[in-house]
């Protein structure tokens, strides 16, 4: 509700104001008061609606039902709901009485102008609604929730400039507006009144560095119309004479939330009265709306693929035409980074995150810049960043990053319920060290910005037992036909170890692991007899198992899940420089295509013809109704401590469920 405005009025000359249409003014008749006065008469004209109101009590009454009694602890409260037609044509009239006589002792009048403002936005968003009053100063989470929404204009919509949208204060090409929310500031009233008025928009100089707000200032279809009036140094605007009833702004976000931004901004379009010569113009209304920055949204390996991303480098062509035969079965788009722009660096997983962000009028993807910097760091931005395609970054000021800041080290869960609260978006995964310990943690300025997103709630893992430290290397989500509409599958070693003895126990100890590897001389081969009788292996595989089980029971915990949802993959770990690696080709660091799974190929000990590795997980998955092709990525990525999952990236279709539905 606006707040209320105070008018005085005299005994002397009629006293003229300006109100605003549905907007309370208070009239003060105690200040000029006739000496004998015991009693009053409040009257307005037509469209003028005057009510008389205790101070201290809720309730009010129409004033011009009677004659009332004079005491301070009454408020006369004047409401006009139409815009007038020219200066002064309503007015209210006060008559002071004594008790004895029937003539007024005296009279005060007060003229009145009524004008329409509002400064509107799209408040109830697709999907939710409101009953009755909304509160535009609020912005309320939930389907019964209200509130505008603001995208940060982070992508390049003119490939003819070098910097993202939100970089500069013009509008370059027409298709940019189509990222930016419109606000709308609305007038009626006699023009005449804005002879000595003024209008003008501002926000705070906090919210004017996180937003820019532009004016079409002429033709819409011309770039030249629309200039910059708020954002950055601009902390307010004079809006210029009205040609019309309406004058349209387009607003871009600047900053996603973060640390010190919740992502709420406000704009205010505030009434001045310029009209004395002598002394400062005096504010009359003040209209309020906020916004709301939408958030980076994270997509999980269940949501159906719209594109797959791989490095050709100096060893991968087999690598490469296996994924793009996979991307062509799932129906995905592939997209090849060249050696010339990669420079042998392979880990495109690590480099960058693919989300996106949402309003009602618009979503597009925005990739997340991981801060690794390694050869490919160019990349996100050089090739990715372009039309409707938005890029974000963050970088530590005052501290190396490890290779738990990778973006093998954050992924996200499909969407879950956990201790009686939902998350239809899921739970952002990242992994870090033990808590009370000082291992390698991911860099401050990266999980401030994730847990500032608020609706993908964080949860982090233990990876730091792991040599590269991701948590892909122990787990991956994998889409399914009933439950919770997905499995999260597990690294096993103590599922390793059943499925060997088993082998073994039929007769088929001397079965070798990694027959068949391209460039077998610079691998040993193993059998299950020699990996059953390696006390330390067997030794290593209990601590990692415990590793993994810790991580097991957070995730139960925080996912809500139970020992059905989740699936045990066989794997084995060994130790390097204290830390853990795959001890064959990681089965669960994978690449998801909705039914089509792309596995590293374990090169598992051949058993009536067939690897009993891949045996073991196709009657695991495919029950699921998932699809199991296994890729040789033993050379590229296996021996440089990666595998499938690490050697790929993937854009996903949004979430269908709309983020502002969701109270975090």
């Amino acid at each position: 509700m606006p707040i209320q405005r105070m008018v005085r009025v005299s005994l002397e000359l009629p006293t003229s104001a300006v109100c605003v249409a549905g907007v309370e003014t208070l009239v003060d008749i105690y200040g000029s008061v006739p000496e004998g006065t015991e009693m009053f008469e409040v009257y307005g004209t037509p469209g003028v609606d005057v009510y008389i109101a205790p101070r201290m009590e809720r309730g009010r009454e129409r004033a011009d039902t009677r004659r009332w009694q004079f005491n301070t602890g009454l408020e006369i409260i004047v409401v006009m709901n139409s815009p007038s037609n020219d200066i002064n044509d309503s007015h209210v009239q006060i008559s002071y009485h004594s008790g004895q006589g029937p003539l007024p002792l005296a009279y005060a009048v007060l003229y009145l102008t009524c004008v329409d403002i509002a400064l509107d936005c799209d408040l109830n968003c697709e999907g939710r609604g409101h009953g009755g009053f909304v509160d535009k100063r609020q912005w309320v989470w939930g389907p019964n929730g209200h509130g505008a929404i603001l995208l940060v204009n982070c992508d390049r919509d003119d490939l003819s400039c070098e910097n993202q949208d939100d970089s500069d204060q013009h509008v370059h090409c027409l298709q940019d507006l189509e990222d930016m929310s419109v606000m709308v500031l609305r007038t009626q009233g006699p023009t005449a009144l804005f002879d000595d008025h003024r209008l003008v928009l501002h926000t705070s100089s906090y919210d004017a560095e996180r937003a820019r707000v532009f004016h079409a200032c002429g033709p819409e279809d011309s770039c030249e119309a629309y200039r910059h009036v708020l954002g950055q140094d601009k902390v307010s605007y004079v809006v210029p004479r009205f040609h019309g009833n309406e004058e349209r702004f387009f607003v871009e976000g600047l900053s996603f939330p973060d640390t010190g931004f919740s992502g709420l901004i406000s704009f205010h379009v505030t009434l001045l009265d310029d009209s004395s010569k002598d002394f400062p113009e005096s504010p009359i209304f003040t209209d309020t709306v906020v916004f709301r920055v939408a958030p980076w949204i994270m997509t999980p390996s269940t949501l159906p693929p719209l594109e797959v991303y791989v490095c050709s480098v100096r060893n991968n062509r087999s690598f490469v035409n296996a994924v793009a035969e996979l991307a062509s079965k799932a129906g995905c788009k592939l997209t090849v980074c060249p050696q010339a722009e990669n420079r042998n660096d392979r880990w495109i997983q690590d480099e960058m995150e693919l989300g996106y962000v949402q309003a009602p009028h618009k979503t597009f993807p925005v990739v997340f810049d991981s801060p690794r910097n390694g050869d490919l760091q160019d990349f996100p931005y050089k090739r990715i960043l372009g039309p409707d395609f938005g890029y974000v970054t963050r970088e530590p000021l005052d501290m190396a990053v490890s290779g738990l800041d990778s973006f093998g080290n954050l992924e996200v869960s499909p969407p879950v319920v956990a201790n009686g609260k939902e998350y239809p978006l899921g739970r952002i995964l990242i992994g870090g060290n033990m808590p009370g310990s000082c291992g390698r943690r991911v860099t401050q300025v990266v999980r401030n910005f994730l847990h500032a997103q608020q609706v993908q709630s964080p949860v982090e893992l233990f990876v730091d037992w792991l040599a590269v430290g991701h948590v892909d290397e122990f787990l991956s989500f994998v889409p399914a036909p009933d439950g919770k509409g997905f499995r999260l599958l597990l690294a096993s070693p103590d599922a390793c170890f059943k499925l060997f003895q088993e082998k073994q126990k039929w007769g088929h100890g001397r079965a070798l692991l990694f027959e068949g590897v391209a460039g077998g001389k610079l691998v040993n081969t193993v059998s299950i007899n020699q990996i059953l009788s390696n006390k330390n292996l067997i030794s290593y595989n209990k601590f990692v198992q415990s590793c993994i089980d810790w991580n097991r029971e957070l995730l139960k915990r925080e996912l809500g899940l139970e020992e059905g949802d989740i699936i045990d993959v066989p794997q084995l770990f060994k130790m390097e420089k204290r830390k853990a690696v795959a001890f064959f080709p990681d089965l669960v660091n994978m690449l998801v295509l909705g039914r089509h799974l792309g596995i590293p190929k374990p090169f598992g000990p051949i058993i009536n013809g067939r690897c009993c590795l891949e045996e073991k997980v196709r009657s695991l998955l495919e029950p699921l109704g998932l699809h199991c092709t296994f890729i040789d990525d033993f050379t590229p990525y296996h021996m440089l401590h990666g595998e499938v999952h690490c050697g790929t990236n993937v854009r996903r279709q949004p979430f269908p469920f709309k983020w502002w539905n969701m109270v975090p």
